[in-house]
């Protein structure tokens, strides 16, 4: 597949051991984390390898300014690539540094979670966290390839499953409309336990992101409903002590809220229904006034409006501007709407 000219090389049914036949070893350096390296430690025997500790507070400049040290450090000029084995956190450290160093390396990804298999390696943006705004520094650019290995999903947590399924459940709400009845017919275990139907589906969903992407690549468009749920999300999750998916799956049950008003979508039962069937919460109880000062710092405000993804209907999402006013009125109206969520504690 072609993005603003550059073919970027999808990979799929591959194993990490066959990186060597798309980078040289000689001339790559490889950036994962801990978790990665304790689980697959054979597997990087006889690369140049950088292992960062897990986690999104790790998605920062200092993380990246560590690693261009250790590029100094082993001499890496612009004929090497840089490759990221890991989650959405990883890839998204790998192909920032990548794209700065020296003015730009050659990367690649091998996305080891689901999540970052459908979505996060997927695209061409690559960034960091700056305090509670999430990805607020970066640059969109396109890894050379993608090597998909199924096998490294076996290891991964329930909780990472769930990450996953909420950006599948996603696309399938703002532009797959089929997706969305198969993932009514199954649920979380039963895929997980059915190769032969989940790693279809993840290759459709890989393929789907890229098509928007393909034809928006620095989101002027149909870019934008790759957002759905992620306003919110993005917000709650810098603010309480939820994983990324379970941030988005709040934020798409309000987005269908919102969209009840605006649109008058009338499928919102079906969407909880997917979500709670995925693991994936579908109410919390938060700070409105905490959020809001998170949201009026969202790259998708433009003035006193957002740009907020709705749906017309399950398979059709739009974008929408929303006068911030207004947007506070709903957040508030869905601030105290289940558990309360656990603030994160500031201190740690």
């Amino acid at each position: 597949m072609r993005f603003s000219g550059k073919p970027v090389a999808y990979h799929f049914n591959g194993t990490l051991r066959s990186l060597a036949d798309l980078t040289d070893p000689s001339r790559t350096v490889i950036v994962t984390d801990q978790h990665l390296m304790e689980a697959h430690r054979q597997r990087f025997d006889g690369w140049r390898t950088i292992v960062l500790e897990p986690g999104e507070s790790q998605k920062v400049q200092a993380t990246v300014d560590d690693i261009i040290r250790q590029l100094i450090e082993w001499q890496v000029d612009r004929s090497f690539t840089l490759v990221g084995v890991g989650g959405g956190v990883v890839t998204d450290i790998t192909g920032y540094a990548a794209s700065v160093y020296m003015r730009g390396l050659r990367f690649g990804f091998v996305p080891t979670s689901l999540l970052a298999m459908v979505d996060a390696s997927i695209g061409g943006k690559n960034g960091i966290d700056v305090g509670p705004y999430k990805n607020m520094v970066g640059v969109i650019r396109q890894p050379s390839f993608l090597l998909y290995d199924y096998e490294l999903l076996e290891t991964l947590p329930e909780t990472e499953w769930s990450n996953g399924f909420a950006e599948i459940i996603k696309h399938a709400c703002i532009r797959d409309a089929s997706a969305f009845r198969l993932l009514e017919r199954h649920d979380l275990h039963d895929l997980r336990q059915r190769p032969n139907i989940l790693r279809p589906l993840i290759r459709r969903n890989a393929l789907l992101k890229s098509r928007i992407v393909r034809r928006d690549e620095f989101e002027q468009g149909d870019r934008k409903l790759l957002n759905f749920g992620h306003t919110l999300g993005h917000a709650l999750e810098t603010s309480y002590v939820l994983s990324h998916g379970q941030a988005v799956a709040l934020g798409m049950v309000a987005a269908c809220r919102i969209s009840e008003m605006r649109t008058a979508f009338a499928h919102t039962d079906r969407v909880v229904d997917v979500i709670a069937r995925y693991g994936l919460p579908v109410a919390g109880s938060f700070d409105p006034d905490k959020i809001m000062s998170v949201l009026r710092m969202d790259k998708k405000r433009v003035s006193l409006q957002m740009n907020y993804i709705l749906l017309e209907h399950i398979g059709r999402g739009i974008v929408q501007p929303l006068p911030l006013e207004e947007l506070e009125a709903r957040i508030r109206s869905l601030a105290s709407s289940g558990p309360a969520l656990e603030p994160i504690d500031p201190s740690n």
